[in-house]
């Protein structure tokens, strides 16, 4: 299993825990770009900011927690779907969604983020809560817990409430961890192509226990995600491939243009 997911791969060329907005303005289609091949074409994968990101796949192109300034999707397509992982400003801005979204555009949310949606925005959102399973356009989507386990970070993402996604795309498998520690659920996690992991303190994991976890389930490629915390505080994504050694081969993003 393991070589067969590898031979389908080719490698190309949190600020907050809570509702404060996020004042980037970076153009997202001026980031440099890695592609991965998939079943029926290629993924490619486009950083936008902190948590924000666009994976333009043969299925459609998909939006990840889009925040912030429209101006930071300029020239970038239309999100056909797009997948909201919490209700914090950081991951959830219904001004944004309202500008990037088209007519057709679907979303998949947490039940949180489902209550706070416009109710325009809710006739395009379907929920999935920890543990669901759903589908858009031939790509399984699964629910993944995201919560805190640190006793003085449980206020932040309380368990049960906010989601993680695998995308399910023919055989390649994504993880989005949205904001998460290093959780039971994530080490147990089989088969993933993409991950894309947070670190930030302190409202999820800082950089060894994110180098930690990922170590154990192991994804072909990994980006360093939601790196930079309250304050302006870093967890270093450098430092975060150092841990990671050789096992995983560490993707970086332009998250911070």
């Amino acid at each position: 299993m393991e070589q067969t997911r590898r031979n389908f791969l080719m490698s190309g060329a949190a600020i907050t825990g809570s509702v404060v907005m996020l004042p980037y303005a970076v153009n997202a289609a001026g980031h440099a770009a890695n592609e991965f091949k998939v079943p029926g074409g290629t993924m490619s994968v486009h950083p936008v900011a902190h948590a924000s990101v666009v994976l333009k796949t043969p299925k459609g192109v998909i939006y990840v927690d889009p925040v912030g300034n429209p101006v930071s999707y300029a020239g970038l397509d239309k999100p056909d779907f797009i997948l909201i992982t919490h209700h914090h400003g950081d991951h959830l801005d219904a001004a944004t969604l309202f500008a990037i979204a088209g007519e057709n555009t679907t979303m998949m949310v947490n039940p949180e983020v489902m209550n706070k949606l416009p109710d325009e925005l809710k006739s395009k959102a379907t929920v999935l809560k920890n543990g669901d399973t759903g589908e858009w356009n031939g790509i399984g989507i699964e629910a993944i817990p995201a919560y805190n386990i640190s006793e003085d970070r449980l206020k932040f993402h309380p368990k049960g409430r906010d989601n993680g996604y695998v995308l399910n795309m023919d055989g390649f498998r994504v993880y989005l961890s949205g904001d998460t520690e290093d959780i039971p659920e994530m080490r147990a996690l089989k088969d993933i192509d993409l991950a894309f992991v947070c670190m930030n303190l302190p409202f999820t994991m800082d950089v060894e226990a994110a180098a930690s976890a990922v170590a154990e389930f192991k994804p072909t490629y990994v980006y360093p995600y939601h790196y930079r915390g309250r304050d302006g505080g870093t967890q270093d994504p450098a430092e975060f491939a150092k841990l990671i050694g050789d096992a995983v081969e560490v993707k970086m993003g332009d998250w911070y243009a």
